[in-house]
């Protein structure tokens, strides 16, 4: 049987939404659905995608550091963008938190809360 912990930021306790937790399972953290929602006011945080993307990244970083792991550890991220137009800006923020360059796939979708431009998945080894 898989070894199952679910953990959350204090800043975003798990009561408020799945983009402030996560699942440690046999090792691995898999974070789902980082989107920028600011966790002190529960709001979209930013209008732009790069505002949008620098809070997607913290983020998981947040719930990295909550699971036992960091960007170092990261090994696979999935990206989903409200228009795939702005991979290009979002791109230039991912690259600065997610060094280790990941497998990574980004896809558009127009699924993602209302007000969102991104959210990040992520796939990481707990330290």
């Amino acid at each position: 049987m898989a070894e199952v912990k679910t953990v959350a930021t204090e800043q975003a306790p798990a009561a408020i939404g799945p983009y402030s937790q996560a699942k440690v399972v046999n090792g691995f953290v898999y974070a789902s659905g980082q989107i920028p929602i600011n966790p002190a006011t529960g709001n979209i945080e930013g209008t732009t995608i790069e505002e949008q993307a620098e809070q997607s990244c913290k983020n998981c970083g947040a719930i990295l550091e909550a699971a036992g792991s960091d960007f170092e550890h990261v090994v696979k991220t999935t990206c989903y963008l409200a228009d795939i137009n702005d991979f290009a800006a979002f791109n230039e923020v991912y690259a600065k938190y997610f060094t280790s360059n990941p497998a990574r796939s980004c896809v558009a979708v127009k699924q993602i809360p209302k007000g969102a431009l991104c959210e990040v998945e992520v796939l990481a080894v707990v330290k």
